[in-house]
């Protein structure tokens, strides 16, 4: 191995903390076992990294978008959805709505949307509109009492 190369080896070596590794580096430098080894680890910890946001993300069961019936409803804009799996508008730092009826697919659609974000390194927390919206509407009462007995307590310091 040139230099150069076991530059780059010890420069992933160390981001990976590796620090045994990377204390003993002139000893191991050269050994073939080296690169592979450095590998190995980084693509375990990727893939562990995203079964970790997987998880996280909550997104539960879902049909593939290549099993998706575009079919029905007839008004679905594929052409946006393939622009949404792109995902241009998380780099751009916009927003993604899908609206429609019950039963159309936007949850299938935003499923996949955030997989494929989680696959490009992303974290993702799916959660369905009426949840979130119910989580909002227990956070506001929370404010509202907590904001009331703070006012009643300034109220009574005066």
């Amino acid at each position: 191995m040139n230099t150069k190369t076991t530059d780059i080896l010890l420069t992933r070596a160390r981001a990976l903390r590796l620090n045994g590794l990377a204390g003993h580096w002139p000893e191991v430098a050269s050994a073939e076992w080296v690169a592979p080894l450095i590998q190995w680890e980084e693509d375990e910890r990727t893939h562990r990294s995203l079964q970790r946001r997987i998880r996280a993300a909550k997104l539960g069961d879902f049909k593939a978008l290549g099993d998706f019936d575009w079919q029905w409803p007839k008004r679905i804009d594929r052409v946006a959805v393939s622009e949404l799996m792109s995902l241009e508008f998380v780099r751009e730092a916009t927003n993604a709505v899908f609206i429609g009826p019950n039963g159309v697919g936007k949850s299938t659609l935003a499923q996949n949307v955030a997989h494929q974000a989680l696959i490009q390194g992303h974290t993702v927390l799916f959660k369905a509109a009426g949840e979130m919206l119910g989580e909002l509407a227990a956070l506001d009462g929370f404010v509202r009492m907590g904001m009331s007995s703070h006012a009643a307590d300034a109220t009574m310091d005066f």
